[in-house]
Parts: structure tokens; sequence; C-alpha cells
């Protein structure tokens, strides 16, 4: 699967041949990986924090869970985040006493409108005396004080990643902090941040054109499987999260069994191992995170789903497709190349520059790909085309790909296009601390991409062919389409 990076530092390039080579690996007692690659020759290091959870491995009982916990570890520790821990800690088990009995009614048919109002002013006279308690940002605030910048995180389906860029003479303060929130976290202002995330989910879903399409995309082409589900959940599902449910998915699965560290720039790797084991090495291990074991059933038929909202119409096409390390997924990383990726693609060409039907086409794989997952097209028409002509010029391309072979010129240039990208992020410390987290924690091993591009050349025009005809079939497709309400004559 090709995965390609922001880089925020240039430095000494390395290629996947000398890779392995400079890669030191460390496993803990714990459980907990980590992996360095030392690069001096700038004063700065990248740590990236990997937890091979995401937001697959939720049930229907807390779908959501892993996108509310990012939002959660960014508000602190005991130490970290308040002015006074003990005094605050009372005061956090009264909301929560008050919170949860105020789900819990509002949970039931036959509530009393009253009751709701009386718990709800109480909640909030309790949220807003806890205010004094909370210091906002502290661990920006600490990084940025000693020349961390990139400070960020974010959850996918597949994980959980949590990533700043130091000096290098700052790796033990990192250490401290960042073994502290997994130590130490304290759930604070959970019922403020649930309605921030509500309100995320209302922008970037609810009325965002963009993001309606692909959860209706994704929502049907997975029938079973928990990929069909958006990593921030269904309203339904963050409205009903509650603060027992999040604390004990954290300490569940939250620990060193699952989590992979990668430090990338100007460190010592025997001595960066002593401080994380000083660090890190008395934090429990915590339970693995369970396979996924939903099998998404082999698609019979064609789906089709008209979207109606007001804005321009767009329509997505997906197509189920295995994932790494399989074979095909390979060809598809190819694929993708020939088909969507650059002005020089086929389906640019043919329907942007030739035909201008479109005004954008984009081909990628989503949307996860610890599992099996899928092939997507997307295309914005250009006035006054339709989506109908639009999804047939794509078809017509699809097609031609299944019955003429790929031309060497094509091939090589997508096959250099690939090497190209690799290269490059690897060059960098923050894009490759983040590719031997990502392969560590989804692949198994962050060796797989030391044999990528030997696979990708052995390759052939047969293989583009033969995969483009099982899979990109129209039983194994589903397509959405976004529309504006018919107006009446």
């Amino acid at each position: 699967m090709a995965v390609f990076f922001c880089l925020l530092f240039w430095v000494t390039p390395i290629s996947a041949a000398t890779l392995e080579d400079r890669v030191v690996e460390h496993e803990f007692a714990n459980g907990l990986k980590l992996l360095m690659v030392p690069r001096p020759e700038a004063p700065t290091f990248t740590a990236y924090i990997t937890l091979g959870v995401g937001s697959v491995h939720e049930t229907s009982e807390h779908r959501g869970m892993a996108h509310m916990l990012e939002h959660m570890l960014f508000k602190g520790t005991k130490t970290i985040g308040t002015t006074d821990y003990a005094k605050e800690k009372p005061l956090l088990e009264r909301i929560e006493e008050v919170g949860s009995r105020l789900d819990a009614l509002r949970a039931r048919r036959d509530a009393d409108p009253e009751e709701i109002a009386a718990l709800e002013k109480e909640l909030a006279d309790l949220q807003q005396e806890h205010q004094q308690f909370v210091v906002k940002d502290e661990f920006a605030r600490i990084y940025a004080e000693h020349g961390g910048v990139g400070y960020n995180a974010f959850t996918s389906r597949d994980l959980t990643t949590y990533l700043i860029n130091l000096p290098a003479n700052k790796l033990e303060l990192w250490a401290a902090i960042e073994s502290d929130r997994m130590k130490n976290p304290v759930l604070r202002e959970f019922y403020t941040e649930r309605d921030v995330v509500m309100e995320e989910r209302y922008r970037a879903y609810e009325t965002n054109p963009r993001g309606m399409l692909f959860e209706h995309l994704f929502a049907n082409a997975f029938t079973l499987h928990p990929y069909r589900n958006p990593i921030i959940g269904w309203r339904s599902d963050i409205e009903n999260l509650t603060l027992e449910q999040t604390r004990d998915f954290l300490h569940r699965y939250y620990g060193p069994v699952n989590t992979v560290i990668a430090l990338v720039g100007d460190i010592d790797p025997p001595a960066a191992i002593a401080m994380i084991a000083r660090y890190f090495g008395d934090i429990p291990s915590g339970l693995p995170v369970p396979a996924v074991s939903d099998v998404e059933p082999p698609q019979r038929g064609e789906k089709r789903i008209q979207v109606t909202f007001d804005a321009e119409p767009q329509l997505a096409i997906a197509f189920h497709k295995p994932t790494l390390p399989e074979h095909d997924d390979y060809v598809f990383d190819l694929i993708n190349q020939v088909l969507g990726q650059g002005r020089s693609s086929r389906l640019y060409r043919s329907l942007v520059l030739e035909q201008q039907l479109v005004t954008a086409v984009q081909t990628f794989s989503a949307p996860g790909s610890r599992y099996p997952n899928l092939f997507v097209i997307t295309a914005t028409p250009r006035h006054p085309h339709t989506t109908a002509e639009v999804e047939a010029a794509i078809y017509a391309e699809l097609e031609r790909l299944g019955r003429e072979p790929v031309s060497a010129a094509e091939l090589e240039r997508a096959t250099n296009r690939l090497r190209t990208d690799r290269l490059r992020f690897l060059r960098g410390n923050e894009g490759l601390a983040r590719m031997l987290t990502f392969y560590q924690s989804v692949a198994g091993d962050w060796r797989y991409v030391l044999t990528y591009d030997e696979i990708i050349a052995e390759i052939g025009a047969q293989d583009v062919m033969d995969t483009a005809r099982r899979w990109l079939h129209a039983g194994n497709r589903t397509l959405v389409t976004l529309e504006r309400e018919a107006q009446e004559q």
C-alpha cells in the first residue's frame, strides 16, 4: 500500500536498501516496541507514539471511543493540566455521578423534562466550578517552551498516534511527559468535550458534502465489517459515550503491549533505551488488542445510493480489494498511479482534458489498511455534465484497463513515481518515523517497506489486466452520487 507523508525536516537521504542496517530495535519486558534511526546531521529528533488501536476495534457499544480518547488524552494528567489535583478529584467524581445520571435519564422515553433540566443545570454548575482547576493546553505549552514543533495527534480506523519534533537535548522531557500521560491520564472535561466532538461531527459530516459522500460510501460498501463506521462515530454513538466506558477502553488497550515508539534524529540509541526503560518500563502491559473477527462477505451485485444535498454534484465509486501483504494490493498501487495520479494519468487526461467532463478526479485506497479495503474513484462533474455521463466515462477507462495491456512507458512511469514518493518520505525524520510505526502496527513488521520496490518492479502489464478484471467489475462496486434535490417546474 502506497503511503505519502508531509515532511518537516530534510536530512541525509536514506534508501530502503540501507534502512535495515540503520534501524535499531528494542522490545521491553512489558511489550513496548521501540524503533530508532540515529541521524545526527541536525540537533533535533522526531518522536511518534503509535497505539495499534483505532475505530476498527470498537464494538456497537462504544463506537467513536478511539477518537474521543484522542481528544481526552490532551486534557492532562494528575500533575499536568491541573492547579490542584487533590482538590479537583472529588469534584470530578461529582461531575461523573451527575453526568451518568443525566445520560441514563435522557435514555428513558418516559423521562421528566423538568428532571432533565434540573440535572443539566447541576452538571453545568459543577463544570463551571471545575474550571478553577483546569489549565488548558498544558502539554502544548510545555513542548512549545522547550522548542517543540508539530505537536499533534490523529486517529484512524487502524491506529492512534501522538507526535512531536523536539531539540535533541529534550528527549528526557518527552519521556517524562509521555510516560506520565500513559500512567496517569485524567479524563477531565469529558461532557464538554463530548459536545465538542458532536459539533465536529456536524461540521465534518452532516453539513459537509464530501464528508457525507464518504460516510454513505463506506457505510454501504461494507455490510458487516467495522470499516463501515465513521471514525468519529455516528451521532447517537457520541451522545451515548460514557466516562466509565471511555476509562475502561483506555485502561484495557492503551498500554505498552499495543504501542510502538519511533525516535528518528539526533539520538543515542543505548541512552534512549535506558531512558525509556526508566520512564516507561514499569507501566503494566495492558491487553493485546483482539483482531477483528468480522469478515466482510463477498459482494454479490452492484450497490447504488443517491444522497440528496444542497451542493455541487459529486460521485464516488468503490471496489472491494485485498490489503497488504496480498500481491493484488501491490498491483493496485500501480493501478492507482496509472488511473488517477497526476496530469498524465488516464482519468485526468480523458475526463478533465479531453472530454472536459469533470473539474476533478481522484483515486485512492480507503478507509483503512489493516483489513481488506476499497479502491475508490471520486469525481466532480463540470457543469452542465451529469454524474451519469461521468460514471460512464470512468467505466470505459476501467474496462480498457482490463482489456488492453498497460504500455511499458506507463508502467515505468508509475513504478518510478512510487519509488520517488517512497524515497521522499524516507528522507524526512517525520516521514520515516511515521512509516516505521505505521507498518509495525498495521503490517506487523516495519520491514514490509524493505522489499516493496522489488515486488513492484516485478509486476507486469498482465498482472495489471488480471487484477483489474478480478476486482474492477460491476458486481463488486458501490456507487454513491450526491445530487441537489430536483426543483419543481
